[in-house]
């Protein structure tokens, strides 16, 4: 199963959008499933204020394994991360509009309300699958082509 679809049937799991990408992706950068699901735990939901869709924030881990510095004196990784997470950023909002959480789901998930409107209409179902979908996506073109 490709990682695309690996991450979308995460997320029609039950997983969250944050855990769905980042476990899809994780086991090819030494991260276990169970680990990637822990780490991705609290990122679901925009970090559950409706900030930065969790669907990119998982993404974003997965890029950090890839690019991410780890020696403090490699100025290169640093640079490279950053430049590949505004990359990836830029893409998801071409594609999407945002990647505001709030934005996307058009209600604000800090409230009561925002949170019933979401389910109610069925957005978590609906437009944060697509919102894994994309993301899988954009990672994916990311990963195969090293720039």
């Amino acid at each position: 199963m490709d990682n695309v679809s690996k991450a979308v049937q995460y997320y029609e799991n039950g997983y969250k959008c944050s855990q769905a990408v980042f476990a899809a992706f994780a086991e090819q950068f030494g991260i276990t499933e169970k680990q990637a699901f822990q780490i991705g735990a609290c990122f679901g939901g925009g970090m559950c204020k409706g900030e930065v869709c969790g669907a990119c924030t998982g993404a974003l881990m997965v890029l950090g394994m890839k690019y991410g510095q780890f020696d403090l004196i490699d100025t290169e990784s640093r640079a490279k991360s950053g430049a590949m997470a505004v990359k990836f950023l830029d893409e998801f909002e071409k594609r999407k509009g945002s990647y505001v959480c709030r934005d996307i789901l058009g209600c604000d998930l800090r409230t009561d309300e925002g949170r019933d409107f979401a389910r109610s209409n069925g957005l978590f179902r609906t437009l944060c699958l697509e919102m894994v979908r994309t993301a899988a996506e954009i990672l994916t073109e990311m990963l195969g082509g090293d720039e």
